[in-house]
C-alpha cells in the first residue's frame, strides 16, 4: 500500500507558519539590538559623567586610570582611538600617551646602543619616570603598555615580548621569532646562555641554537663572551641586571 504524499495545501501551511516565526524572530532580534544599543548609549552617557566627574584623579592616579580603562573597555569605547573629541578634550588622554609615547621612543634609542633594542617593561619604566621628573603625573606599567601599542600601529618596530616573568620591550623592526623568545626565556635569569644550555634545555640540534644566537649577535641584541670558560657565553644586556642599575643615555 503506497503512502499519500503530503498536499500541496499542507506544504503551504508549514511554510507560511515558518515565516511568520521567522518575521517574528527578526522583530525579537530587532527589538532586542535596539535595547542593547539604547543600553550602551546610556552607559556612555553615565561613563562621559564619571569622567567629568574624576577627570583630575584619571589624569593623575594609575591605579584609577587603569580602572576608567577596564570601564571603557566593558562596553567598546576606546579614549586613545582619536585625539580629538570628548575624551580627549575633557581628559586629556589622547595628549597623555601621545606624550608617553614619545618619552618612551626617547629612551629607546638612548639605550639601543647598549641593550640592541630590548630592554624591559620594568627598566623602561623607571627610565621614563626618571626623564619626568618627580612633580609630572606617575606612569603605570599599563600606561606603558597601552602607549607602547599605539606606536606599534604605526608599524614603527614597537613589539612587547613575554618571558617567563619578564616582559621585554623591543624597539626595533627586526623578525623574531619562537626560537629566539624561547631562548630569550632561557637567558632570563642569568643573563646569558651557551649553545649546549640551549641543546639540553631545548633538545636542539647544534646548528639550530648558533642560527638563532647569531640573529641575535647580527640585530645587537646579544653580546659575544668569547673569553668565557667552558664555552662562549651570549649575554643579553636587556636582561644583564647589572646593567639595569647603570644610568645611560
Amino acid at each position: 500500500m503506497h503512502r499519500r504524499g503530503v498536499g500541496a495545501g499542507a506544504i503551504a501551511r508549514k511554510k507560511l507558519t515558518e515565516a511568520k516565526y521567522k518575521e517574528r524572530g527578526t522583530v525579537l532580534a530587532e527589538d532586542q539590538l535596539a535595547q542593547m544599543s539604547k543600553q550602551l548609549e546610556t552607559f556612555r552617557t553615565h561613563l562621559q559623567a564619571f569622567a567629568s566627574k574624576h577627570k583630575q584623579e584619571i589624569r593623575r592616579s594609575p591605579e584609577f586610570r587603569l580602572q576608567f580603562q577596564h570601564m571603557c573597555a566593558a562596553i567598546g569605547v576606546d579614549p586613545l582611538a582619536s585625539g580629538k573629541g570628548f575624551w580627549a578634550e575633557v581628559l586629556g588622554v589622547g595628549d597623555f600617551y601621545y606624550e608617553l609615547g614619545v618619552q618612551i621612543i626617547e629612551v629607546c634609542l638612548a639605550l639601543r646602543h647598549r641593550n640592541g633594542g630590548l630592554i624591559t617593561l620594568e627598566e623602561l619604566q623607571a627610565q621614563v619616570l626618571k626623564g619626568r621628573g618627580k612633580f609630572a603625573q606617575d606612569v603605570s606599567a599599563d600606561d606603558l603598555l597601552r602607549a607602547i601599542r599605539k606606536l606599534k600601529v604605526l608599524g614603527s618596530g614597537f613589539g612587547i615580548i613575554p618571558v617567563g616573568g619578564t616582559v621585554l620591550v623591543q624597539s626595533v623592526p627586526a623578525e623574531l621569532s619562537m626560537d629566539h623568545t624561547v631562548v630569550l626565556q632561557l637567558a632570563e635569569k642569568k643573563g646569558f646562555v651557551t649553545v649546549s644550555e640551549i641543546r639540553d634545555s631545548l633538545k636542539w640540534e647544534t646548528e639550530r641554537a648558533k642560527q638563532v644566537l647569531d640573529h641575535l649577535l647580527k640585530e645587537g641584541m646579544a653580546w659575544l663572551d668569547a673569553q668565557a670558560p667552558a664555552e662562549p657565553q651570549f649575554w643579553l644586556p636587556a636582561l644583564f641586571s647589572e646593567l639595569h642599575g647603570q644610568e645611560g643615555t
